[in-house]
C-alpha cells in the first residue's frame, strides 16, 4: 500500500504543471541540443542483502529494509538527436527493520544510506507524441553504501562505510512545459546495484554481505538552456484575403487521390470567372523525414498538382510553382512528427 501512496503522490503533484502545459503549443518533439540540469526525488525500495558471512562463521541472515527515500542531481548534455550523456550525484537512505535469520526475524534498527556520483547515457524518442518524451537510459559510477549502529535487541551488527563499482538502468517520461522553454517534468523508475562485496566491523568480527540492490521512483524538474520558444503559428493565407484551395496527401506519398482530384477540380473552376493576377502552387510536407528528403518530396506534389491544374483547363502561365519542404508548417510540431495537416498542397489564387 505505501508503493502505491507514494506512486499516486508522484501522479497528483505532476498535474497542475502537466493541465497547465495542454493549452500551449506542444513542444514533445525537440530534442536537447547543449546544457541542461535536473533535480529528482522520490522513493527507494531497498531488497534484502545478504549477509554471508560473520567473522569465521557462514551464514544466510537478510537485512530487510523499509522504504526509504532518495535525491539525484544531474548535469548533462544533449547533443540534438535525442542522445543525452550526463553526470549524476545520488544519496538514498533506508532504515533497517529486520535482520532475518533461519529461526526467525529479529527486531534491529539503524539505517543505510548510499550516495556516489554516476555517468549515465540517455536516448529520447522525440516526436512519438508531442505532449511526452520517454526515454531510456543506463549509468555506470561508484557508491558507497554506510551502515551505522544498526542494532538487533542484543549486540551491534554493523558498522561501516564500504564503497564498490555500480550500475544502474533508467527508464523515465518527460513532460515538457511550453510556458518556460527548455523546462520539463519528469517522471522516472530506477533500478540500481552494487557490484560484489562489503565487509562491515561488527562485535563478532568482519561481516560480508552482498547483492545491494534498489529499485526507485522519481518526481523530478529538469532544465535544458538555450531551448528555442515555441515555433509561431502560421497564418494560413487564407486568413488574409487571398482565395486558397488546399490539397492534402498521404505520408510519404506524391499521387493524388479521389478527393485530392476533386478539390484541384474545384480550383480550376474557380479560376474560370475569378479576378486573379497569379496562382501560387506550394508543396509542403510533415516533419518526418530528413529536410533535404522533404524538400524533394514537396517539390514531387506542387509538380503533380500544378499538372492536374493545366489539365483542367488553368493556363500553365498564370501558375507559380514553390517547394516549401518541412519549413511551412500549418499545425507546429516538432522534428519527425507524422501530422497529417502538414502534408499538402496550397493553391493560392492572387
Amino acid at each position: 500500500m505505501r508503493v502505491k501512496t507514494l506512486l499516486m503522490a508522484s501522479a497528483i503533484a505532476a498535474c497542475p504543471l502537466v493541465a497547465q502545459a495542454q493549452w500551449l503549443p506542444p513542444q514533445g518533439g525537440q530534442p536537447i541540443a547543449g546544457l541542461y540540469v535536473g533535480l529528482e526525488g522520490g522513493a527507494n525500495f531497498l531488497m534484502d542483502e545478504t549477509v554471508k558471512s560473520v567473522g569465521a562463521a557462514k551464514t544466510t541472515d537478510k537485512l530487510q529494509a523499509n522504504t526509504g527515500a532518495l535525491g539525484v542531481a544531474t548535469v548533462g548534455w544533449g547533443f540534438g538527436n535525442g542522445l543525452r550523456a550526463e553526470v549524476e550525484f545520488d544519496y538514498r537512505t533506508n532504515n533497517l527493520g529486520n535482520v532475518k535469520t533461519p529461526t526467525g526475524a529479529i527486531a534491529a534498527s539503524g539505517k543505510e544510506q548510499k550516495y556516489g556520483p554516476m555517468v549515465n547515457i540517455a536516448y529520447d524518442f522525440n516526436g512519438l507524441t508531442p505532449w511526452v518524451v520517454p526515454y531510456l537510459g543506463a549509468g555506470v559510477g561508484y557508491q558507497w553504501a554506510k551502515d551505522r549502529e544498526t542494532t538487533s535487541t542484543t549486540a551491534v551488527l554493523l558498522n561501516g562505510n564500504p564503497g564498490s563499482f555500480a550500475y544502474q538502468a533508467i527508464a523515465g517520461l518527460a513532460v515538457p512545459l511550453p510556458q518556460v522553454p527548455g523546462l520539463a517534468v519528469t517522471l522516472e523508475y530506477r533500478f540500481m546495484g552494487m557490484a560484489g562485496n562489503r565487509n562491515y566491523s561488527t562485535t563478532a568480527g568482519t561481516a560480508v554481505v552482498d547483492n545491494d540492490y534498489n529499485h526507485s521512483v522519481l518526481l523530478g524538474i529538469r532544465y535544458a538552456f538555450g531551448a528555442p520558444p515555441p515555433p509561431a503559428p502560421v497564418i494560413p493565407v487564407a486568413e488574409v484575403g487571398a482565395k486558397t484551395f488546399l490539397v492534402f496527401f498521404d505520408w510519404d506519398r506524391a499521387d493524388l487521390t479521389a478527393r485530392s482530384t476533386g478539390i484541384i477540380q474545384d480550383a480550376a473552376s474557380y479560376s474560370q470567372g475569378a479576378h486573379y493576377t497569379r496562382i501560387d502552387v506550394d508543396g509542403n510536407t510533415d516533419t518526418s523525414g530528413t529536410p533535404s528528403y522533404n524538400q524533394g518530396l514537396s517539390e514531387r506534389r506542387a509538380r503533380v498538382v500544378a499538372g492536374q491544374l493545366v489539365a483542367d483547363g488553368v493556363p500553365q502561365s498564370a501558375i507559380q510553382m514553390h517547394a516549401y519542404g518541412d519549413t511551412h508548417l500549418l499545425v507546429p510540431t516538432g522534428p519527425n512528427v507524422r501530422e497529417p495537416q502538414n502534408r499538402r498542397v496550397d493553391i493560392v489564387y492572387h
